[in-house]
């Protein structure tokens, strides 16, 4: 049942005790951007934890919706505060020890890219974890930290930092990596390195997350990736189980060098995107010249679902500031691989005379 629907159902003298106690609340903000929607939602979710009173749910579960909201909460009051800066979320084998070519190249790949402006998301573990918060320095890094039995303690770089985050479930934790990460580095690692890759490349397959680019690294003279790679190919691509353009969706780097350089390219002159209703808009630094943008519309036809891209400056429902240059078609909601090759190709462009 939707939120609304929760609201509605609830006796006339609730919703007035709810909206009442809403608006006091957000009258009480030092500031607030005045959204004249955030009262509506904000009334329909404690709609719903009070119909939560009715439902015949176990202690256990109720303590479990109470602690996600705790840490979605938590997560976004955190990151709110950083949203100008690019992030990049590094997974990794909580078990590389420091003398790892592993080690070393997650140090200076969290190091470089921080020296271009970027934040680092790890575990907060030790490992691979540890290395992608000594690299850019607590100050340039956020530690997301899942209790486990085994490993409970965050990694000493992170530990007395105010952006490290304690998290209970995994996918709280999951939601605050993908949720605010413009990029994916993976080094090798087990179960929960592969979990976590995996989770990236389904959700921006499944369009269920923005496209970002996802990088494969590791030390010198190391062949996991290669290895993971054969294994994808062999029983996944071959099988039909997978599209081919999904491959797409990762690029293997022979060093920490060229993974910095893959991410910085990224967003050479792609900005960002979003959807306006089925608009997929794709935001740039400098516009494109008709013929350009005639030929990217040919050459990745098959995910325009109707007519053909579109570019301007402004865009009605698109919140970004007006004079940003942009283009935009109807999407078919598929061929994610696809997008990515268009940012590329996009950013492969010479810019158009003035």
């Amino acid at each position: 049942m939707k939120s609304k629907a929760e609201y509605q159902n609830l006796a006339p003298h609730l919703r007035r005790a709810i909206d009442e106690m809403v608006a006091l609340t957000l009258a009480d903000r030092a500031s607030d951007d005045g959204h004249p929607l955030r009262a509506r939602v904000i009334s329909e979710m404690v709609a719903t934890a009070l119909q939560l009173a009715n439902d015949r749910l176990t202690m256990g579960e109720l303590r479990l919706i109470r602690q996600s909201l705790r840490e979605m909460r938590a997560t976004f009051t955190m990151f709110e505060r950083f949203r100008s800066l690019r992030k990049v979320a590094i997974f990794g084998s909580a078990r590389t020890p420091r003398d790892h070519p592993d080690y070393t190249a997650a140090l200076d790949f969290s190091r470089a890219l921080a020296a271009r402006g970027w934040m680092a998301i790890t575990g907060a573990g030790p490992g691979i974890m540890q290395a992608g918060n000594e690299g850019p320095t607590p100050d340039h890094s956020f530690g997301l930290s899942i209790r486990l039995p085994f490993e409970d303690s965050p990694n000493p770089v992170i530990r007395d930092d105010p952006k490290l985050l304690k998290f209970r479930y995994y996918f709280t934790r999951k939601l605050a990596f993908m949720g605010n990460a413009d990029a994916v580095a993976a080094f090798p690692g087990g179960y929960g390195t592969q979990d976590e890759l995996f989770e990236a490349l389904t959700l921006v397959q499944c369009g269920r997350s923005l496209v970002v680019p996802i990088v494969l690294v590791e030390g010198e003279g190391g062949n996991y990736w290669d290895r993971w790679r054969s294994f994808v190919n062999e029983c996944m691509e071959r099988t039909h189980w997978i599209s081919s353009e999904d491959t797409d969706l990762f690029t293997r780097a022979t060093s920490a060098a060229e993974a910095v350089e893959i991410i910085s390219t990224f967003y050479l002159r792609y900005r960002s995107s979003r959807y306006v209703d089925d608009l997929l808009v794709l935001r740039l630094d400098a516009p494109l010249s008709p013929l350009q943008l005639q030929d990217l519309a040919q050459e990745f036809s098959p995910l325009i679902e109707s007519g053909t891209m579109h570019q301007g400056d402004s865009l009605a429902g698109d919140d970004a500031p007006e004079g940003t240059p942009r283009i935009w078609f109807h999407h078919n909601r598929r061929l994610f691989g696809l997008i990515r090759r268009l940012i590329d190709r996009i950013n492969s462009l010479p810019h158009a005379a003035a």
